[in-house]
């Protein structure tokens, strides 16, 4: 099992000992979802507006917490989309980040959807959704794109992968297991309890598999990352400008 945070945004962080593109054999993409803006509950703002203007009023101190790099590739572009200035606080994982919005030690956390029993127990706010639809798990809660910010849409996917070099019959023998597996009622319902979407049968498929993964991994190529500056200053278009 893979995913955008360990197949594809590695190469755009960091030198790899390995290769994204010739490394491994797509199966199939299996699941994707949003992410969510989830703040400490003594912020004011009502709203997604209200916090972004509460942000722009040149706050002193506010901080994010990113737990990997799909979450400080979102939290780039809502910085680049709003303009808003805070501290980007890196931790271990989302789990660590996500404790410290509860407990008030930083201000702002994206997340996933897995995340939003804790806005349930109303030990956390949830200000918008990085997609270009509304969740049905928060139908009340708008998309960045509703605020006037349709950039700020960035998704979290899993899919299975193999070695490089495994044979064709045995990928698709996995791809038509895992498309069995994915059918399942009791799978599918829980999934959507959790805020995740099965991608279509038919884009359960090597080839679209690896279109999800190619044009982030051909960047990087073999000449290893461009990484003199931090993600925060190589967004442009709304993607990683590599």
């Amino acid at each position: 099992m893979g995913a955008l945070t360990t197949h594809v945004l590695p190469g755009a962080m960091y030198r790899l000992q390995y290769d994204l593109l010739n490394d491994f054999e797509p199966v199939t993409p299996a699941i994707t979802a949003p992410y969510l803006l989830y703040a400490r509950t003594t912020i004011p703002s009502k709203d997604l507006i209200e916090l972004i203007s509460w942000l722009k009023t040149g706050r002193p101190n506010v901080s994010i917490g990113v737990g990997s790099a799909g979450y400080r590739v979102v939290t780039a572009l809502f910085q680049r989309e709003t303009g808003a200035q805070f501290t980007v606080v890196p931790y271990r994982g989302l789990a660590p980040a996500m404790q410290d919005v509860i407990a008030g030690q930083i201000d702002l956390c994206f997340g996933t959807p897995d995340q939003l029993s804790l806005a349930r127990s109303g030990n956390v706010k949830v200000y918008g959704v990085a997609s270009e639809r509304r969740l049905a798990l928060v139908p009340d809660i708008p998309t960045f794109g509703e605020t006037g910010l349709p950039a700020v849409s960035f998704s979290i996917w899993y899919g299975l992968f193999a070695p490089k070099g495994t044979p064709r019959n045995i990928i698709d023998k996995i791809n038509a297991a895992a498309a069995q597996a994915l059918a399942d009622s009791a799978l599918r319902s829980r999934l959507a309890e959790l805020g995740f979407e099965i991608f279509p049968r038919e884009q359960q498929t090597p080839g679209r598999h690896q279109r999800a993964s190619k044009p982030f991994a051909t960047r990087q190529g073999a000449r290893g990352p461009l990484w003199s500056k931090p993600p925060e200053q190589r967004i442009a278009g709304g993607s990683l400008n590599l």
